[in-house]
């Protein structure tokens, strides 16, 4: 996949192509939906296909105070993007200059003049330009006007609701994995490096790996099932992953992510990790002793090695993927 930094200012673009415009966070199954229906288009054209984002997220300009926390990292982003088979990501900077960019000017000087596009697929509700004036009927008079075809595409709803990023942000806050799974195809994960904790996990004779998140957004305070894959090992470890603020421990402490992986003590420091969630065995608790403590985590590993043996780690998941950094 070529990745285009800045394409308001490149000329060696992907014209002629199958495009679709947003912020894509979370890549949820909605986002999934436009994607593969820009692919699929593309493919039956002979044309490139083009996912067109923002980076930053527009509200960090226009709103800072109202930005929400990002699901997924631009890498992250990327890469499932890459899987999915777009031809091209273009990554337009978003600044105080081009928040002032009306949606008729993005759409002649960019989407017509610059990039040519053949075809352009939305999501009905999705909005664009300055006050959020563009919109499917305005992109769909310009298509018309200057040639290029233009589809709204329909939510995608599960159990009746709607999917969105808001509602796997606030699955994600609540813990609520088995609905963050369904709204995003797949296993939610976070990625970090391992970081150098202060061992307490290992002198109550539960080494743990503490991990400095990528990601803005991460779980609510919990203990959870998880998968662990580092970047210099071939294949995914079982694992129970605290986050919390270890009550028991500390008063008013920062925020970890620690996880214990099972059958495994091996030096990992600095290597790259993803975190991949299962499920929340319970909430963060403060408990009267450290043996008390003790105790909870050996019920904890034990009700995660059960989950296990009927949940095997699938073979897509045994492997690190070369393209995360």
């Amino acid at each position: 996949m070529l990745v285009i930094q800045d394409p308001l200012r490149q000329t060696d673009l992907p014209r002629g192509c199958v495009a679709t415009i947003g912020n894509f966070d979370g890549m949820h199954v909605g986002h999934q939906k436009i994607v593969a229906g820009v692919v699929a288009r593309a493919r039956e054209l002979g044309r490139p296909s083009a996912v067109i984002t923002f980076h930053p997220h527009p509200l960090s300009i226009v709103a800072p105070d109202r930005v929400p926390k990002q699901i997924l990292t631009l890498a992250q982003k990327e890469e499932l993007l890459r899987a999915m088979g777009v031809d091209a990501l273009l990554i337009v900077p978003f600044s105080h200059e081009f928040s002032r960019w009306t949606a008729d000017r993005f759409i002649e000087e960019f989407l017509v003049n610059a990039l040519r596009v053949a075809e352009v697929r939305i999501g009905r509700d999705f909005c664009f330009g300055a006050g959020r004036e563009g919109n499917l009927a305005k992109l769909t008079a310009a298509g018309a006007r200057f040639g290029f075809d233009v589809h709204g595409i329909d939510d995608v709803k599960l159990r009746g609701m709607r999917v969105s990023s808001s509602i796997v942000r606030d699955a994600i806050a609540k813990g609520a994995m088995h609905v963050v799974t369904l709204a995003l195809g797949r296993t939610y994960f976070i990625d970090g490096r391992v970081a150098t904790g202060r061992r307490l996990g290992r002198k109550m004779g539960f080494p743990t790996v503490n991990v400095d998140p990528a990601n803005d957004l991460f779980p609510g305070g919990g203990v959870y099932i998880t998968t662990c894959r580092f970047e210099s090992f071939s294949r995914s470890f079982e694992g129970v992953t605290n986050i919390g603020v270890r009550p028991t421990l500390y008063e008013n402490y920062a925020t970890t992510i620690e996880s214990h992986i099972l059958d495994f003590d091996s030096n990992v420091y600095g290597d790259t990790v993803r975190l991949s969630f299962h499920k929340l065995l319970r909430r963060e608790q403060q408990f009267r002793s450290a043996l008390e403590l003790t105790n909870q985590i050996r019920n904890d590993i034990e009700r995660s090695r059960r989950w296990f043996l009927q949940h095997p780690i699938p073979m897509s998941d045994r492997t690190f993927d070369d393209d995360l950094s």
